[in-house]
């Protein structure tokens, strides 16, 4: 499928990430001391552990810090603090399905907070399971297109154990069973190839197109998820149009 992406809006979410960087540093170090507490610190045998690493190598997180976190969670050091995984799921502007997976040291204070920003953007919060099932997991790549014949992408990634490869625009779009997610990546950074997004997602398996007023009310709900310091990701099955993203980015 060539074209624009059905997925993950990548220019809008770097864009985010620069600008809340340091919150994103809180967040990822958040995600990788429960993941070491619960896995252990070795990545190589801990996946979750590995993909919170991927998630704070990807918004420039400092090597030490990364490695402190590690350590922190790794060394049951026990500062009093345990996170909760919490995962809130219902509709926003236009009838975009949304999906707010959080860690949180306090259900009491997150649970409002999340309901708030709903009713505030003309949302509506639905009970678990009402939105998820339109959603898959899987792992998800974008490789720079440029110098990327067709025929060498589809062959690394196939054989490296890719499900798909779809063309968008500037990039390349990899699609993995999110276990295969590493696996592929590092054969395509082998084959010299620029991976520049790689990171286990809920992709939805249909999508919304959202334009003028209602691509406005999704991005700034969206964004006023993103800013809560008790969640980790937000997804969501909204099509914005690449003019709107200019225009409001």
């Amino acid at each position: 499928m060539a074209g624009h992406s059905k997925w993950a809006n990548i220019k809008h979410r770097k864009a985010r990430q620069d600008k809340a960087r340091g919150k994103m540093w809180s967040k990822c170090s958040r995600a990788i001391i429960v993941a070491a507490r619960q896995g252990g610190g070795d990545p190589d045998m801990n996946l979750t552990l590995r993909y919170a690493i991927d998630d704070a190598k990807a918004v420039n997180m400092p090597k030490d810090t990364i490695e402190k976190a590690i350590k922190k969670g790794a060394g049951g050091a026990d500062d009093g603090v345990q996170y909760t995984p919490m995962r809130f799921e219902g509709y926003g502007p236009g009838g975009a399905a949304i999906i707010i997976d959080c860690l949180t040291d306090n259900v009491n204070r997150t649970a409002p907070e999340v309901r708030m920003i709903f009713d505030k953007f003309h949302g509506k919060l639905g009970v678990s399971g009402s939105v998820a099932f339109g959603f898959t997991q899987r792992g998800y790549l974008t490789v720079a297109a440029e110098g990327v014949p067709e025929e060498t992408i589809f062959e690394k990634a196939i054989d490296a154990g890719a499900e798909d490869v779809q063309s968008a625009d500037e990039f390349w779009e990899v699609f993995t069973a999110p276990n295969d997610l590493h696996a592929v990546k590092e054969a395509l950074e082998a084959a010299g190839m620029a991976v520049e997004t790689s990171e286990v997602t809920m992709l939805p398996n249909t999508t919304v197109q959202c334009a003028g007023e209602n691509a406005e009310k999704v991005m700034r709900i969206i964004e006023a998820f993103e800013d809560l310091d008790d969640v980790q990701k937000v997804y969501t099955n909204a099509q914005i149009a690449d003019e709107d993203l200019a225009r409001l980015s």
